[in-house]
């Protein structure tokens, strides 16, 4: 039986009203002169969006600041007083990652429709916000405050885990993803994937 509006679920309504949402279009003001300029070279754009290798090198470097984040919240919650150190440097590690990890973000971005802008802003809105309680974690715990590190990362983990959310929309719903032109053949299916194609 095929899905209705009636049972759709209500993460999904709330996605679609997201991206109609008017109210968002001032951020994507703000953010396009910036990405415009970034994406003005285009050597840099290419290699900001993964030409030399293909395909969007965004998704991948994601990995590393929510991989080294998520074992940090692993050590803190099952590791015990030894492994306070080792996630420590783990948050710090998270930290250093989520530099290129947002710029090629912001590469893949500037090309997308409108909807996907408006996803993309609040997407980045709160990985900056999960950036800001993970700094805040990496401080407290240099200064020896422990748990109020745990607690901050945890919170920045909430954050991490909503923009998460929002990134694996846009790329599995809306296909935003740069591709080489190689890739663009005659042979994909019905259902193949049609993102936006590296220039």
């Amino acid at each position: 039986m095929h899905s209705t509006f009636a049972d759709k679920p209500a993460v999904v309504g709330w996605t679609e009203r997201l991206e109609a949402s008017t109210r968002v279009d001032s951020l994507v003001r703000l953010a396009q002169p910036l990405v415009d300029a970034l994406l003005a070279d285009p050597d840099r754009a290419d290699a900001l969006q993964g030409r030399w290798l293909g395909h969007a090198i965004h998704p991948p470097l994601t990995d590393v600041p929510i991989g080294a984040w998520t074992s940090a919240t692993i050590l803190d919650l099952v590791g015990g007083r030894q492994a306070q150190p080792a996630a420590k440097r783990l948050v710090g590690v998270g930290i250093l990652a989520a530099l290129p990890t947002a710029v090629t973000g912001w590469a893949e971005w500037g090309a997308t429709e409108q909807r996907a802008k408006r996803v993309g802003v609040v997407h980045a809105g709160s990985n900056v916000a999960a950036l800001v309680l993970y700094a805040a974690s990496w401080r407290a715990r240099a200064r020896g405050k422990q748990l109020r590190g745990v607690a901050l990362g945890l919170g920045g983990g909430l954050a991490l885990g909503f923009g998460g959310y929002l990134g694996g929309h846009l790329v599995e719903a809306r296909n935003v993803s740069s591709r080489h032109p190689a890739f663009d053949d005659d042979d994909d299916g019905p259902g193949s994937p049609a993102g936006p194609v590296a220039p």
